[in-house]
């Protein structure tokens, strides 16, 4: 007869499930019962159990998603239940998807992913969910709502923020600006552009050029190039993410606008994250951006270890750095 730690009876271990409805608990998939075909096959939970991890990355080119996939792996490190496996869909759509039904394939217990493009991913994400297999979706959300829960920093006010910052600080007498956008399809790339357009509403900033960097240094570079040559009075430039404003600082300085001010988003606390870029005067300023890798662990340690429930959303916290911050960030960060 099969029982928890406790030495509970495994008729009383499906008892307990119950009463948690909305967490992961559940059967294990080999002692699983035959279900009618469309229903939703279980997941297992307990101290007890060993657990597979299926990490879903939209890319590792950018530096943010090679710290969230170490960020995760620190933090399963400490979960000895834990094997984490990860695939690198390369920001490709169609790879992604076929990496996560060969997830599902294998018969993961859990699946954390930080989908590419939102609307391509929707369907494979909804494909685990409905099979019973909890679902963190990191950093860019899919359509809808079939995950367990959605863990990332409220990129609408991030934006907000920067606009707001561009309207106060950097040119509060208003001035003609170009803003690099992430992937289009992404949605932190649409929230981050809301929010900033709402920042400096009622400014007299005005955006005279946009251009789609990705979220790559590289194109980031090569955008930047093309908006100044178009552009040359330009006075500023928002860039959504770090490694794409990094990329238009090399391009200011080729177009002798070496102190031209350029802002971005991530702010890794790494020596080649935005932090230090903001310390060494490359940038003027960065938002931190959490990764939220070692709370999906923390969330999916709830959900299969703890066997309870999670919520729906997770907001993480972010906050600006600039010159006069950078270096005091960087050491908490890195606790030092």
């Amino acid at each position: 007869m099969t029982t928890t730690s406790a030495g509970r009876t495994w008729g009383a271990a499906l008892a307990a499930c119950a009463l948690l409805a909305l967490s992961a608990c559940g059967t294990t998939h080999e002692n699983a019962q035959p279900k009618p075909s469309g229903a939703p096959a279980a997941t297992k939970c307990g101290a007890d159990g060993k657990y597979t991890i299926g990490m879903s990355q939209a890319n590792v080119a950018e530096p943010y998603r090679q710290r969230m996939d170490d960020d995760i792996r620190k933090a399963a490190a400490g979960v000895p239940q834990f094997t984490v496996n990860f695939a690198d869909a390369a920001q490709d759509n169609s790879k992604q998807v076929e990496q996560v039904d060969t997830f599902l394939t294998q018969r993961i217990d859990l699946l954390v992913i930080s989908p590419n493009e939102a609307t391509p991913l929707t369907a494979p994400v909804k494909r685990a969910f409905d099979q019973g297999i909890p679902v963190l979706v990191l950093d860019r959300k899919v359509d809808g709502d079939a995950y367990t829960e959605f863990i990332g920093a409220d990129n609408v006010d991030i934006g907000r923020q920067a606009g707001q910052y561009f309207a106060k600080t950097l040119l509060p007498s208003g001035g003609k600006i170009a803003v690099l956008r992430g992937l289009a399809g992404s949605t932190p790339a649409k929230e981050r552009q809301d929010g900033f357009n709402d920042g400096i509403k009622g400014s007299s900033i005005e955006v005279v050029a946009t251009a789609d960097g990705d979220w790559l240094r590289d194109k980031g570079q090569q955008q930047a190039d093309a908006v100044l040559k178009a552009h040359p009075d330009i006075q500023a430039i928002y860039s959504e993410n770090d490694p794409m404003a990094e990329g238009a600082r090399i391009a200011a300085q080729n177009a002798g606008k070496a102190d031209l001010p350029i802002t971005g988003i991530d702010g890794l606390p790494i020596e080649s994250g935005g932090i230090k870029a903001v310390s060494a005067g490359r940038l003027s300023a960065t938002w931190i951006y959490p990764t939220g890798g070692k709370e999906a662990i923390d969330s999916a340690k709830r959900l299969l270890v703890d066997c309870q429930q999670v919520p729906k959303s997770q907001t993480l916290s972010t906050r600006v750095i600039n010159k006069a911050n950078a270096d005091q960030v960087y050491a908490e960060l890195n606790g030092s």
